[in-house]
């Protein structure tokens, strides 16, 4: 069985990905395919908004023990 290994590439770097690959002649496919569940993303996206708004927990070292149930 091959494995199968994945490039992330910024959009701005995609046409010159493509080109220098076309070039020397390596086969590639682009997936359409989402590597993060949108889900999970629009939850991170509201994490600077709360930050701003001071809708954080802080915890003191000494008290990371007691905060985490350990």
């Amino acid at each position: 069985m091959k494995s199968v290994n994945s490039f992330i590439i910024s959009p701005d770097q995609e046409h010159a990905l493509k080109a220098s690959v076309k070039a020397l002649k390596v086969k590639f496919e682009i997936s359409k395919e989402k590597p993060f569940d949108p889900e999970f993303v629009a939850k991170i996206k509201v994490s600077p908004q709360q930050v701003k708004e001071g809708k954080i927990t802080t915890v003191e070292k000494e008290n990371l023990k007691a905060f985490l149930s350990w």
